[in-house]
């Protein structure tokens, strides 16, 4: 079995937070602070490593909440808007899976115990039962995997 590497993206992958407004605009259910946040780390450096791990036999994978109180139609708006972003900014990947759950979900669901997580939020590390990191060494910790 292939281990499996699931990224966060909202404060890992992709800046939402640095986006204007970007909170107003999400309480307001307006997706386009997904669409338009800058990727946090260099996009065609992470997705050559993305790309070298799954040579290797790992399985990459999105694992990302969808925003805090939302309709159903602005999680779909969210989802569509975070698809569209992940084929703008990694075109050269394909992810072996993209799941979204929920805000207050904890994102515990996916994974085994080889499973791997990197995320910005320190509720979700600690209840991974897999190996779990803090994004802000995405790219090193991703090049060092063997």
């Amino acid at each position: 079995m292939a281990k499996r590497i699931w990224l966060d993206m909202d404060g890992t992958i992709a800046d939402l937070y640095g986006v204007k407004n970007w909170l107003g605009m999400i309480e307001n259910e307006d997706a386009t602070p997904y669409a338009i946040a800058k990727p946090i780390v260099n996009a065609k450096a992470l997705a050559k490593v993305i790309n070298s791990l799954k040579a290797r036999g790992y399985e990459i994978a999105i694992l990302s909440a969808l925003a805090k109180n939302s309709s159903p139609a602005y999680d779909e708006a969210v989802k569509v808007a975070k698809l569209n972003w992940l084929k703008a900014n990694f075109p050269s990947v394909e992810w072996n899976e993209i799941r979204f759950v929920p805000y207050s979900y904890t994102k515990n669901c996916a994974n085994a115990g080889s499973d791997i997580l990197f995320d910005d939020e320190s509720r979700h590390l600690s209840a991974w039962t897999g190996k779990a990191y803090n994004a802000k060494n995405l790219l090193v910790i991703l090049a060092s995997l063997r």
